[in-house]
Order: structure tokens, then C-alpha cells, then sequence
């Protein structure tokens, strides 16, 4: 059974930082592309950022300089390093996972990110 399970929200203020992590299990973690999403209220789910096997990184342009995605295979960890927070910020962010043969996608339960003074 596939599982991946978000932490790391919660309230921060403008400019202030978190971090979130994602623990997979019952994936090959190694072989599976990871990103961040998020969907904030009234707004459809975007990508925030990805990161593939090898390392390779994407990010939308919202977030670009400010958040940093990593891995760690051995530990089957993903993790968002979200930096200079802004209110626009403030969404559900999910874990995704997808594999690269089936294309099968999973998603972790969320976590809220709230960002306000």
C-alpha cells in the first residue's frame, strides 16, 4: 500500500520560513519522479516544485529562489524548504509521487501552510 504522509505546516509570518517533509512508503522510492503541490481555496492544485531521480529540479516561477525541494532515496524522504514566505503562499500543499513505468500518481492527505500576520 502506498503511503505518503506530509508535516511541517502550520501559521508563519510574512518572511519567515518552514519546512516540510514527506515520508513515501510502499513505493520504489529511488525510481519515482516527487514534487510539492498545493491548492489554495477557490484556486485549482499547481505544481510548486519537482525533482526527479537524478536530482534535476523544476519550480514555478512563483516560488523560484525562495523554495528549495530535496530528496533523501535512503530515507525515502522528500522535503520543501520554503523560504521568505509570502500571504499568496498560504495553501494545502501535497506530497506527489509518480512512477516512471506506470505512470501511476500518488498523493499524500496535505498539509496546510497558512501565512499571516
Amino acid at each position: 500500500q502506498v503511503q505518503l504522509v506530509e508535516s511541517g505546516g502550520g501559521l508563519v509570518q510574512p518572511g519567515g520560513s518552514l519546512r516540510l517533509s514527506c515520508a513515501a512508503s510502499g513505493i520504489i522510492f529511488s525510481i519515482n519522479a516527487m514534487g510539492w503541490y498545493r491548492q489554495a481555496p477557490g484556486k485549482q492544485r499547481e505544481l510548486v516544485a519537482a525533482i526527479t531521480t537524478g536530482g534535476s529540479t523544476n519550480y514555478a516561477d512563483s516560488v523560484k529562489g525562495r523554495f528549495t525541494i530535496s530528496r533523501d532515496n535512503a530515507k525515502k524522504m522528500v522535503y520543501l524548504q520554503m523560504n521568505s514566505l509570502k500571504p499568496d503562499d498560504t495553501a494545502v500543499y501535497y506530497c506527489n509521487s509518480k512512477a516512471p513505468i506506470t505512470g501511476d500518481v500518488y498523493w499524500g492527505q496535505g498539509t496546510q501552510v497558512t501565512v499571516s500576520s
